[in-house]
């Protein structure tokens, strides 16, 4: 046509060197002007931005306003909209509008259509990544980070995957409400309590509403706290849930849970493999390790890792990870199998960048802030696991509070929930005095008695302290450790009514 001809010429060369096809765009309007029920048919996420020719992407924006209003488009109903439009003005009008719909040929194969508009933006988008990458490569006027520059281009390289375009559009606020209605709705079908995925414990989700998309989480505590436990148990739950849900039929994105990426820093894969393994066959993990299991426990076991090798969770157990090569990785996996849920095990164990290293506050503070934005990024819950400081050993009373993460401030400014785990009998079993004998007094024999006494009360009780929720509020949540399988879960309700809850 000769109208695409004259949108041709007015195009520079730099804009002509990139891929386009301004008589698909053409002939797909046209098809959408004369059935509107082509969008509706669509198998391509097609987006304004995707036409090369702005005019094109501002009438189809315009299209589909009109369609979600349920109004009826055509080219007369369009006309208010264009009278004045410079670049229409220039192709002869509101005529032009007309004429797009004169060769019903569109009609044909607006799908196929549809899809090459889509492709060739893409490909437009995957020049731009590369010029942008050659540039930065070549130019050496600044400081040279090639691993920086790596970690951008896989970046850029992500979104274009993703369908996504780099021009950093705000969100419009009908779209942002749209997304908020979802998940109240996903909340009000689990019952009231999740609105984003399970962490599998009735009662944290009840206090925290599930782990939201786009949110950094924190689980600290002292060593021997059981912070890997919990992360692990929240992991597999979260799959299971997903996986049990796509065996009932129900649709991924009405789901609670979530395939996992699990990033352990500290043990390999077959000692995390091992832990869930025991938690789920209800055998020691200690006696697992050693061997020492009866033949029906390993019956057991078998009937367990047959269960297990489905599981959407996956285990990336690299050493000595950056946070750049973390989140490089967490991209792929995110590309391949839809991650909805990633947890770092631990926070103190990634590297920064080789400028952030030579200051330990500062390094930490990139990885927090790293994990804050791939979490924004692939939008997803980021659960980072983080050590405390000794300063918890020094008070009488043990359980930790903000100050005592350690290393950096910036941990508790970029995360948007802060947990410490903590358990008592951890603390009672080490204060335990010494053993009486027959020759002891009574005041041994008494002590040794009280400590008991308290042992039994504290026992296999755990606190998840919410020490901060930019969502709702804080407190503690009480749960119920075993020590011997390494599991967390929900308290009985005669238990939560013998002890506080907060």
């Amino acid at each position: 046509m000769a109208d695409q001809d004259l949108l041709i010429r007015n195009a520079d060369a730099q804009s002509r060197a990139l891929p386009a096809n301004l008589e698909a765009e053409a002939a797909f309007l046209g098809a959408v002007l004369i059935d509107n029920r082509v969008i509706e048919e669509l198998r391509t996420p097609l987006r304004p931005d995707h036409f090369f020719e702005p005019l094109h992407a501002r009438i189809y924006e315009r299209i589909v306003t009109l369609i979600d209003r349920q109004a009826v488009v055509t080219p007369v109903t369009l006309k208010p909209y264009f009278d004045s439009d410079p670049a229409l003005k220039e192709l002869g009008g509101i005529t032009y509008l007309a004429r797009l719909t004169a060769d019903g040929q569109g009609l044909l194969a607006a799908r196929e259509l549809a899809e090459q508009i889509y492709d060739l933006a893409l490909l437009r988008e995957l020049a731009s990544v590369g010029r942008n990458l050659v540039e930065g490569a070549l130019d050496t006027s600044q400081e040279v980070a090639p691993m920086q520059q790596i970690e951008r281009a896989e970046a850029a390289l992500y979104a274009v995957a993703e369908g996504a375009t780099s021009n950093g559009d705000a969100e419009s606020f009908g779209l942002a409400t749209h997304k908020a209605l979802g998940m109240i709705e996903q909340a009000i079908n689990s019952g009231g309590h999740v609105s984003g995925t399970t962490t599998g414990l009735v009662s944290l989700n009840e206090k925290t509403g599930g782990l939201h998309n786009s949110d950094l989480i924190i689980l600290a505590g002292r060593p021997g706290m059981g912070k890997t436990s919990l992360a692990t148990n929240i992991a597999f739950n979260a799959a299971d849930r997903l996986l049990r849900d796509r065996q009932d039929g129900i649709a991924e994105e009405k789901s609670v849970g979530a395939a996992v990426a699990f990033f352990s820093l500290e043990m390999s894969a077959d000692q995390l493999a091992t832990r869930i393994l025991a938690e789920q066959a209800g055998i020691s993990s200690e006696l697992l390790r050693m061997g020492k299991i009866s033949r029906d426990d390993f019956h057991q076991l078998s009937r367990a890792s047959q269960r297990l090798a489905e599981l959407p969770l996956y285990i990336d157990d690299t050493p000595a990870l950056s946070i750049a090569a973390l989140r490089a990785r967490a991209r792929r996996l995110k590309r391949r199998h839809e991650i909805g849920l990633i947890v770092v095990d631990y926070l103190q164990l990634l590297q920064g960048t080789q400028r952030a290293q030579d200051n330990r506050v500062n390094e930490i503070s990139e990885i927090s802030r790293g994990l804050k934005t791939l979490a924004k990024e692939l939008e997803v819950p980021v659960i980072a696991l983080s050590q405390l400081s000794r300063a918890v050993e020094q008070r009488e009373d043990k359980r930790p509070q903000l100050s005592d993460l350690r290393e950096s401030g910036s941990i508790e400014q970029d995360a948007d929930m802060v947990w410490f785990v903590y358990r008592e009998d951890y603390y009672v079993a080490a204060r335990e005095p010494k053993r009486p004998v027959e020759s002891d007094d009574a005041k041994t024999h008494d002590a040794h008695a009280a400590w008991a006494a308290e042992m039994e009360r504290v026992y296999g009780l755990a606190e998840l302290i919410v020490a901060k929720q930019r969502h709702g509020a804080t407190g503690k949540v009480r749960l119920r450790f075993e020590p011997k399988v390494t599991r967390f879960s929900d308290l009985a309700d005669d238990a939560l009514s013998a002890h506080a809850y907060d």
